[in-house]
């Protein structure tokens, strides 16, 4: 039978954001797949480089509206180093708490997506019922549901009081029940077991070499964390395990989440119970001194990379972000090789994708191996000179 190619995406039911691929299909089977990113691009970094690091912090949490407190926690810590400041003990462990909190709510939300595509709309409603107890905490601590604002450089902008505390516990006890039978159901229920096991493999020697991050490569048995081999804000102090299932398909990865759920709970409580007293911020100079910095977090998808130099000016002079989805691309493809047609949504909703946090742009000219960067005038003026060459206004 002759190998056929079919496009799925930009738009397709299948997809929650603008993405292409092309499979090579023989028969059923998928024997390639050649993804086209770059639908959703919004040029953040480039604007970012014309706002000041307050500006610029408002930006960065906006990349991502799920995980928005992963790229604030990114932006500060790198932020930090360059003005050479550091965030006081208690703001540190407040970091860890909203974050926390932020991947119990990021994985409830991706566990009810995955169930909705496998056709499980009852499990999907229970998770995304149980994720409102954790966006609720969240609002009564920073005061929004989504983009939460509480990072700043240098610290934090609320504290947490013992009210807050004790309601966190209580809702802490609650979440633990419900996810210990979200495992039950993940492990016992033919639906998942028919559709997630022993689809969309990758190996652990395919998640090294292809560099996959996260709950993505932690389902194939590889135990890397950011967190642990890399600590930021008080991870350092904070006890935890890093979740890790050896089959490498789509209910390892779910069941990587589901665990790191129970972790997160135990995390805040540890957080909570051992959270030092003491001020929430300190003083920043308005300009920081000329010099770079990364820093990389993890985020409920993996690895947040961010990288920041400074010119001695109130604005940055390079802001560079790498996000989680975009380093899970090659292990992707990579999974979707030997499936069925019928499995490519469950296999691309597997590495919880988040397709306008990665894209960006980047001019290359495949005919003389050239690559260069624009600046938003040159890029202007090009856009005006091609819509006159080719009669639209």
């Amino acid at each position: 039978m002759p190998i056929v190619e079919i496009p799925v995406g930009p738009q397709h039911p299948a997809l929650k954001e603008p993405i292409r691929f092309i499979f090579q299909l023989d028969g059923e089977i998928v024997v390639g797949a050649e993804p086209r990113l770059g639908y959703a691009h919004r040029g953040i970094e480039k604007l970012a480089e014309h706002r000041t690091y307050v500006q610029a912090l408002y930006l960065s949490e906006r990349i991502c509206g799920i995980c928005s407190v992963a790229h604030t926690t990114c932006y500060v810590e790198t932020a930090e180093r360059v003005f050479n400041v550091e965030a006081p003990p208690r703001a540190k462990y407040i970091r860890v708490i909203v974050s926390e909190l932020n991947r119990i709510h990021s994985h409830l939300l991706w566990l009810g997506i995955l169930a909705h595509e496998v056709g499980f709309d009852t499990l999907f409603m229970y998770t995304w019922r149980d994720r409102e107890m954790v966006l609720d905490l969240l609002e009564m601590i920073t005061g929004n549901r989504v983009l939460y604002a509480i990072n700043m450089i240098g610290g934090v902008r609320h504290d947490i009081t013992p009210e807050m505390a004790d309601k966190a516990r209580k809702v802490m006890d609650y979440l633990e029940e419900r996810t210990k039978y979200y495992k039950r159901v993940a492990e016992e229920d033919p639906v998942f077991n028919n559709r997630l096991a022993e689809v969309g493999i990758l190996s652990p020697s395919d998640a090294r070499r292809l560099c996959a991050v996260g709950p993505t490569i932690r389902g194939s048995g590889v135990k890397t964390d950011i967190r642990r081999d890399d600590p930021y804000s008080a991870y350092d102090e904070v006890p935890f395990n890093v979740i890790t299932y050896d089959e490498g398909d789509a209910l390892a990865k779910t069941l990587v989440r589901i665990d790191e759920i129970l972790e997160s709970i135990n995390m805040i409580r540890y957080a909570l119970d051992h959270m030092p007293g003491g001020e929430i911020s300190v003083r920043v100079p308005m300009r920081p001194p000329p010099g770079e910095a990364v820093g990389r977090v993890e985020a409920p998808r993996g690895e947040l990379f961010y990288y920041i130099k400074s010119d001695g000016t109130m604005r940055p002079y390079r802001f560079k972000v790498r996000t989680p989805t975009l380093a899970n691309i090659p292990a992707l493809c990579r999974m979707l090789e030997g499936i069925f047609v019928a499995d490519i949504p469950v296999v691309v909703a597997s590495i919880d994708p988040c397709i306008a946090c990665m894209d960006r742009v980047l001019l290359i000219d495949k005919s003389r191996g050239k690559k260069w960067v624009w600046t938003k005038e040159e890029l202007r003026r090009y856009s005006l000179k091609w819509y006159e060459e080719h009669g639209r206004r």
